[in-house]
């Protein structure tokens, strides 16, 4: 096998803007993924590849966690992004100890996330020593033992933090889970922490379970399906195929969102005729393009709507039967709703009240009602309020536990509601940690340990002295870059498990570690033969995934070898855990997952079925609701919108198309008309001559965040070209990681601890250098 070595020629400063486009997908969708493939993997690795991705006998896409459609599968069951992000993971660029010898850490630290994971699969285990300018390598064992020795000689094992990334698979999350709690903390920040932790938040309390309800047939039968904050065709590509299904069985579609995307417009499947010749098909029947922040007053405003439909024609619009035996504290939230100001819900909105009435017509015809979210959502600082307030909508109309109906919150990375399942989380049940306990004859700790937040708070403070991360990219995913970066730069030691280089390994502890692991594509072999791993999609389904391609270096190891390694290292070989029979054969961590995770029961036997199994979940299986009130419970909750002061703009954070999560592919967003660079501000016409500047000029955007002591602090980034675009007066948007600097690490959503990366008051002033 030829390997590439790692990529030097990037330029990031050619930016074009041109047109945006008018529907996602299509024949340029297909020649883009082949293009990345081919350059990245060659030839006959993207065949054997891609003809793999998505398939019961292949492995999982490493991207986003949309499902796959039960008993049936296309020949090409990925999405553009999914073939690109094969294709980075699959690459045959390598980063070698050569390349670090020739790169100082201050070199690299110069550079840009594109051009750090343009470099290659990382094929050594490194380590960079205190006042050195070099990673250098290091040998497996003297890894081990480097971490164990630090982790030892904490004063509490509660000075440690340890995050986790999605796309950990089953397996290595409940290892790596075990490890920490045998260990002695709960400090498990996770990027659950930074998208859906405010609908797991909102839907335990209103349902009783963090989960979404429903499953791609339930789309595909529903009536009505809204999607909120939501771009699928960028973040989630393949849910426009069952948006399609959905529009061709009658389904009317309603886009809540700041701005167009074309995904929601049109969607030409490159996979059908008419997607290659026609003109694919209409999406969204209707697009409200409501204010940033405007969502919990929509919801709010339709469920008054709604009620004062019930009352012009009593029992045809709230399902009495489904809220008197279901439901709690209906009679609360409806003396609350009849209240709303409607004139206040326009203003908040920025819709009109002609859209506010047609949606809640729609939404009282509708016979099954689907409502999709995301970080549009998740990330607002009333996001949890926001989130019960969509569910209050389908509680009144006995939307949930109903085929074709329900709740979806659309997860974002690949197997990060596994994770969550397998245990990671600061603050599990103890249901949970007894169960592990007797399994395991540990005692796991019981208090509280530190989200993503709450986590870089004690880094920064001096709380926390040692990070280690299973995957990710915690510097690029995290708020605040620079409180983030001086957190890490605080440790004695930073743990860097990944794959490919990225911007954590150049902000770094006094001691830093790089362990080059497998990656979903790749073949894992351990001591009893080629070995499977498990993921969980955003629909609670879990299901096998099954590398293939020979690694790129005899050096890489499994997160699995490397958890079981570790643990034998910092707890002991006489320790209670089987470390190294669950490092050999895998079969055996799920034969006790199955006694210690609710509804993984014969995990092994049912994994194996052709597509999985899915995991309980009680309202859509029986209308059962585990809350505090043994039922649904509507929410009331204060009506709070984002207005936005005068002169200022309300800033969201985004990806651009050519980028999933903090993982930047290349340097063009095909769909919004950006070639060339990523610093750009989305911002509209009238905005943009109010405030005196031009389209295409550069400005320095200054974040402004009020503190509890009522002083203003502010954040800049430089040398950002206005893109005069379709947004709601007031607003704008931007990519991150390139504007997470502007977001402050104590703007965060109530109950949820979430970052708000939609709602950033921000000025623009002509750039200046900086």
């Amino acid at each position: 096998m030829t390997r590439k070595g790692p990529r030097e020629d990037i330029d990031e400063n050619d930016l074009v803007v041109s047109h945006t486009k008018d529907y996602a997908a299509g024949v340029p969708a297909v020649l883009v993924s082949m293009e990345r493939a081919v350059e990245q993997m060659g030839i006959a690795r993207t065949a054997r590849t891609l003809t793999r991705l998505n398939q019961r006998h292949g492995f999982d896409c490493p991207g986003c966690a949309w499902p796959e459609t039960p008993g049936h599968r296309k020949p090409a069951e990925f999405c553009e992004n999914g073939a690109k992000a094969v294709a980075e993971e699959a690459t045959l660029r390598t980063v070698t100890p050569e390349f670090f010898a020739a790169h100082r850490i201050s070199e690299l630290d110069e550079h840009t996330d594109y051009w750090l994971g343009q470099q290659g699969r990382l094929a050594h285990p490194m380590v960079l020593r205190p006042g050195s300018e070099h990673y250098e390598p290091i040998g497996w064992d003297d890894a081990y033992r480097l971490i164990g020795d630090h982790l030892r000689g904490l004063g509490s094992p509660d000075e440690a933090v340890f995050y986790t990334s999605g796309r950990t698979s089953n397996e290595a999350a409940f290892l790596y889970q075990l490890m920490i709690r045998s260990f002695g903390t709960n400090n498990m920040p996770d990027c659950s922490n930074m998208c859906h932790e405010s609908s797991g938040s909102a839907l335990t309390e209103a349902i009783g379970i963090g989960k979404g309800s429903v499953s791609v047939p339930d789309l595909e039968q529903a009536d009505l399906i809204l999607i909120a904050g939501q771009n699928p065709g960028t973040n989630h590509p393949r849910m426009l195929s069952t948006l399609e299904k959905a529009k061709a069985n009658g389904a009317r579609i309603i886009a809540i969102n700041p701005l167009p995307e074309a995904g929601l417009r049109r969607f030409k499947d490159p996979q059908k005729v008419g997607g290659v010749l026609g003109r694919g098909v209409d999406i969204a029947d209707d697009f409200l393009q409501i204010r940033l922040g405007g969502d919990m007053a929509l919801f709010q405003g339709l469920g008054r709507l709604l009620l004062e439909a019930e009352d012009r024609a009593p029992g045809t619009v709230v399902d009495r039967a489904f809220v008197d035996r279901h439901c709690a504290g209906f009679e609360e939230y409806a003396d609350h709703v009849r209240a709303v100001d409607l004139d206040t819900v326009v203003e908040a909105t920025g819709l009109t009240m002609q859209q506010l009435e047609d949606t809640a017509r729609a939404l009282a015809e509708s016979d099954r009602t689907v409502t999709c979210w995301a970080m549009g959502l998740t990330q607002q600082a009333h996001a949890v309020a926001t989130i019960q307030e969509a569910v209050n909508l389908l509680l009144m109309r006995g939307m949930i536990g109903k085929p074709g109906a329900g709740v979806c919150p659309v997860r974002g990375h690949s197997n990060v509601q596994g994770d969550r399942t397998m245990g990671i989380w600061e603050k599990m049940p103890e249901e949970f940690l007894a169960a592990l306990d007797t399994e395991f004859s540990i005692e796991s700790p019981r208090r509280h340990g530190w989200d993503t937040v709450d986590a870089i708070r004690a880094m920064r403070d001096g709380r926390a002295r040692v990070f280690m991360a299973m995957g990710g990219n915690f510097v690029a995913a995290t708020p605040d870059t620079a409180a983030t970066e001086q957190a890490l730069r605080n440790c004695e030691l930073t743990v860097q498990v990944s794959t490919k280089l990225n911007r954590s390994h150049v902000v770094h502890g006094r001691t830093a570690l790089i362990l080059p692991t497998l990656g979903r594509t790749d073949l894992d072999v351990q001591a009893t033969g080629k070995q499977l791993v498990s993921v969980e999609d955003s629909m609670s389904m879990v299901h096998l995934s099954r590398g293939r391609l020979k690694p790129v270096s005899e050096h890489l190891r499994s997160e699995v070898a490397i958890v079981c390694r570790l643990a034998r290292e910092l707890l002991g070989s006489e320790h209670s855990v089987p470390w190294a029979e669950f490092e050999g054969d895998y079969d055996l961590i799920r034969d006790s997952i199955s006694r210690v995770v609710p509804g993984c029961e014969d995990y092994n036997t049912r994994v194996r079925q052709p597509d999985g199994f899915q995991l309980p979940h009680p309202p859509r299986d029986a209308r059962e609701f585990r809350t505090h009130t043994g039922r649904a419970n509507f929410a009331v909750n204060a009506l709070e919108w984002v207005p936005t002061p005068p002169g200022r703009l309300i800033l969201q954070t985004m990806r651009s198309h050519d980028q999933y999560n903090t993982t930047i592919y290349g340097l063009d967003d095909r769909y919004r008309g950006v070639k060339g660079g990523r610093k750009v501000v989305f911002v509209s016409a009238a905005d943009i001559a109010e405030m005196g500047l031009s389209d295409g000029q550069s400005v320095d955007v200054v974040s402004e965040w009020t503190t509890a002591d009522d002083t203003v602090e502010e954040r800049r980034v430089h040398d950002f070209r206005i893109v005069e675009y379709s947004t709601p007066r007031g607003n704008a948007a931007a990519y991150y990681p390139e504007t997470n600097p502007l977001v402050p690490l104590d703007h965060v959503a109530a109950k949820s601890n979430t970052p708000v990366s939609k709602a950033i008051v921000v000025r623009l002033e002509p750039a200046r250098a900086g």
